[in-house]
């Protein structure tokens, strides 16, 4: 295993674990720890953030560019994964079975859309 893979192995579990701590602190109500929960939170996000800077760095890849298309990407992601947890919200914890299984079914369309968006359509 390459350096900068193992360094990028070690910081991104360690960020991940961050992240789910504070998710599960901010959002279980028995736990009363909203606050240290969102601070766990963006520690964890920060950190990811951090290991990829430092694994692009190690492998001597170009700094990250912001284009046009890289936001869409983002934007389409977003949106996707909020429609699927949104439509098994709405299935799980609301009970409402029907829009649940719409709107989750609209949010893994929007996620395959992803594909082509990335990847190009190709003959």
């Amino acid at each position: 295993m390459k350096k900068s893979s193992f360094v990028a192995l070690t910081l991104g579990t360690v960020s991940g674990v961050f992240f789910a701590l504070g998710m599960c602190m901010a959002l279980i109500p028995e736990w009363n720890a909203f606050q240290p929960g969102v601070v766990f939170g963006g520690v964890g996000l920060a950190l990811a953030l951090v290991t990829l800077l430092i694994w692009r760095r190690m492998e001597h890849k170009a700094p990250i560019r912001v284009s046009g298309r890289a936001v869409l990407t983002i934007a389409v992601g977003i949106a996707g994964a909020l429609a699927l947890g949104v439509g098994m919200c709405f299935t799980m914890v609301w009970g409402r079975m029907v829009s649940g299984i719409v709107i989750g079914l609209a949010g893994i369309v929007v996620l395959l859309c992803l594909i082509p968006l990335t990847k190009g359509i190709r003959e």
